[in-house]
C-alpha cells in the first residue's frame, strides 16, 4: 500500500501506540481481513481493507487474508477469486498464503470437544422456535434448556454422532453453557455448531457439521497469531463471547478485538444480500455492473485504487458512525483523475457542421496537449476539415438568456481550433435539425478575432477521421438518500431510472480508436470516461463508461 492509506492518525493506532508505550504489547502487530465469500466486496469492505492493512504497515507488522467460509450453501469459488483480485487491486499484499477458516475445522472441532469435557458446552435438541422462546428478551432473562445438564459423556457421544451424520439438519446443535440470565443476549448459551449437509468448496463432503461464526472467528484469529482483531461496531456486543471462547479453551494466544464504525454511504446499499438480489432479479447486469458499489464495479467504471484509498483516509476511522455523502467519494475520484487523466474530445449527440468557406478537399492537423497543466504528458493531433460534428446540446435555435454556446448568427470557438459563426440551419422532412452551415474565421487559430467576441467555447471532432464509440452514462443507482431505510417500501422502488443512459453512435477523436486500458480519459466538458474492454470486444468499437461528471451536478438540474 502507498502512503495515502495511512495518513490519518486514528483511535486504533493510538490504542496500539499506547499499549506499546506501556509494555502491554510487545512483538509484531498482526491483523487480518476476514471476508465471507458469499458475494463481491463493496466500498464498505474497502474501508476495512485499508484499515487492517494500513495498521499492519504502520507498525511494521503483517496482515493476513482469511476467508470466513463456515456457510458453504452461500459461498463459491467465484466470490473467493473476486475478493483476492479486489484486495490486490487496492494495492494490498497479504502475509503468507491465503487462509480459510475451514483450514482450522479439525482444530475447531477439537476445541468444541474440550469445552464439552470441561462442562462448558452441551448438545441441545430444542427446535429453532423453542430456542427463541427460551432465549428471553432484552428485559426478561432466558430459561435453561432442558438438555443443559446432560452428562459430559452423553454430550460427547451426541456430538460425535452429529459429526458422523446420524442426525438431520436442525435436529441437534451444540451450545455453549454460559448464562441464560445474562443481560447480553449473545451470552445466553449461543450455538457453536449446527448440522448442515452441504458440500464445501474447500473441504468437499468431509463435514456435515459446521461451526458458527462467533465460535470460528476467535479460534481462527488465535490460530494465526492475530494480535488485533478489528471489527465493525455490530460485533461490539459479541466481544464478551469472543473473549469467553478464548478464555475457556487452550488457545495459543489471546487477540484483542477492537470495534470501529462501518461505512454508511448515502444513495447506496451495502448489504450483500440486497446486492445479490439486484443481480439475481436483473436490476443490474452483474456484481461488477458499474452502478454497483462493489469494488469490481467501481474498477470497471474507472475508479482508481488511489482514489478509493484517499476516500477511506478522508472519512477516517472512529466509533461515531453516521452516513458519508456520496459527493465525498466522487470528489476523491475527480481530484485523482484531474491531475493525470489524458484529455480528449467526444461528441455525445453528433450534429453535422459544414464550413462553407473551407475547401472540401483540404484538412489541417492541429496539435493539442494531452493535459493542459502537465506538458510532460505530451500532445495529441486532431484533424480540422470542412465537415465537423458538434454536440446537439451546444446549439439552440432560440437561445435562452446567458446562452454561451452556438446559435444562429452567433460565433463560438471550437476547442483548440478556429472561431466559427452559424449562418444556416438545415432540416429534414420531419423538421428536425440535421445540419448547420457555418463560416470559419481563418485568422482565429490561437488568437482572438477582431471586431467581435465568440459566445463561448465548445468541443468538436472532424467527420473525416473521428471514430464511432458508444457511451454508457452511469449515474447513482438510487434516487433516495437512504434507499433501504423505509421498512414499508421495497428498496428497489428507489432505483434511479436514469442510472444508465446508453448513447450509440457518439463520435470521438481518432486517438480513441484504440484507447488505453489503465486510466480513464477526461472527455472535455463532459466528464471522466473509462474504456470497457469486455463491451468493446463484443461491440467491435470502443465503449466508454462514465466514471463521474466534471462537477457535482446531483440535484442541481443535471
Amino acid at each position: 500500500m502507498s502512503a495515502e492509506s495511512k495518513k490519518a492518525h486514528n483511535f486504533i493506532q493510538s490504542l496500539i501506540e499506547d499499549a506499546v508505550a506501556k509494555g502491554e504489547h510487545t512483538g509484531k502487530v498482526v491483523t487480518r481481513f476476514p471476508p465471507e465469500p458469499n458475494g463481491y466486496l463493496h466500498i464498505g469492505h474497502a474501508k476495512s481493507i485499508c484499515l487492517n492493512f494500513g495498521i499492519a504497515e504502520t507498525f511494521g507488522g503483517e496482515c493476513t487474508l482469511r476467508f470466513d467460509d463456515t456457510n458453504p450453501e452461500k459461498e463459491s469459488q467465484e466470490y473467493i477469486d473476486s475478493i483476492k483480485q479486489d484486495v490486490h487491486w487496492l494495492g494490498c499484499e497479504w502475509s503468507g498464503e491465503v487462509r480459510y477458516a475451514s483450514d482450522y475445522f479439525d482444530a475447531i472441532y477439537d476445541f468444541a470437544v474440550e469445552l464439552i469435557e470441561k462442562g462448558k458446552a452441551y448438545v441441545c435438541a430444542l427446535t429453532a422456535d423453542q430456542m427463541a422462546e427460551y432465549r428471553g428478551t432484552l428485559k426478561e432473562p432466558g430459561q435453561n434448556s432442558p438438555y443443559r445438564d446432560r452428562p459430559v459423556e452423553e454430550n460427547l457421544q451426541l456430538f460425535r454422532d452429529m459429526r458422523a451424520g446420524k442426525y438431520q439438519n436442525g435436529e441437534l446443535v451444540l451450545r455453549a453453557k454460559i448464562d441464560m440470565a445474562s443481560p447480553n443476549i449473545n451470552l445466553r448459551d449461543p450455538i457453536l455448531y449446527r448440522i448442515r449437509y452441504a458440500d464445501h468448496h474447500q473441504t468437499g463432503d468431509k463435514w456435515c457439521i459446521y461451526p458458527m461464526y462467533d465460535f470460528t472467528h476467535p479460534i481462527s484469529d488465535a490460530m494465526e497469531g492475530i494480535t488485533h482483531s478489528l471489527c465493525t461496531l455490530e460485533f461490539e456486543d459479541h466481544r464478551p463471547l469472543y473473549d469467553w471462547v478464548l478464555e475457556n479453551i487452550s488457545a495459543p494466544c489471546q487477540p484483542r478485538q477492537i470495534e470501529f464504525a462501518r461505512l454508511n454511504l448515502n444513495y447506496t446499499i451495502t448489504s450483500k444480500r440486497k446486492l445479490k438480489r439486484l443481480v439475481d432479479e436483473g436490476f443490474v447486469d452483474s456484481w461488477n455492473d458499474p452502478r454497483m458499489p462493489t469494488i469490481s464495479g467501481m474498477r470497471r467504471r474507472g475508479y482508481t485504487p488511489e482514489s478509493i484509498r484517499t476516500f477511506c483516509d478522508m472519512i477516517g476511522v472512529n466509533k461515531a458512525g453516521g452516513t458519508v455523502d456520496m459527493g465525498m467519494l466522487e470528489h476523491a475520484i475527480r481530484e485523482d483523475l484531474n491531475t493525470r487523466a489524458p484529455r480528449a474530445m467526444c461528441v455525445m449527440r453528433p450534429l453535422k457542421v459544414t464550413l462553407t468557406n473551407y475547401p472540401e478537399d483540404k484538412t489541417e492537423t492541429l496539435v493539442l496537449p494531452l493535459h493542459p497543466q502537465n506538458p510532460d504528458m505530451g500532445e495529441r493531433e486532431v484533424t480540422w476539415s470542412q465537415t465537423l460534428f458538434i454536440d446537439r446540446e451546444d446549439f439552440a435555435e432560440e437561445p435562452p438568456r446567458k446562452w454561451k454556446r452556438l446559435a444562429p448568427d452567433q460565433a463560438v470557438r471550437l476547442r483548440g481550433g478556429y472561431v466559427m459563426t452559424c449562418r444556416e440551419v438545415i432540416r429534414n422532412d420531419n423538421g428536425e435539425i440535421v445540419e448547420l452551415k457555418c463560416e470559419f474565421d481563418q485568422n482565429t487559430l490561437g488568437v482572438n478575432p477582431e471586431g467581435y467576441k465568440p459566445n463561448g467555447v465548445i468541443h468538436w471532432v472532424s467527420a473525416a477521421d473521428s471514430v464511432e464509440v458508444d457511451i454508457n452514462q452511469y449515474d447513482r443507482l438510487f434516487v433516495e438518500e437512504s434507499p433501504d431505510s423505509d421498512k414499508d417500501t421495497d428498496f428497489v422502488e428507489s432505483i434511479n431510472p436514469e442510472s444508465l443512459v446508453v448513447l450509440k453512435g457518439a463520435r470521438a477523436e481518432k486517438n480513441l480508436a484504440s484507447p488505453g486500458t489503465d486510466l480513464p480519459y477526461q472527455f472535455e466538458r463532459e466528464g471522466y470516461f473509462f474504456c470497457d474492454q469486455e463491451l468493446t470486444a463484443a461491440a467491435g468499437r470502443p465503449v466508454f463508461n462514465r466514471t463521474v461528471t466534471l462537477r457535482d451536478s446531483w440535484g442541481k438540474g443535471k
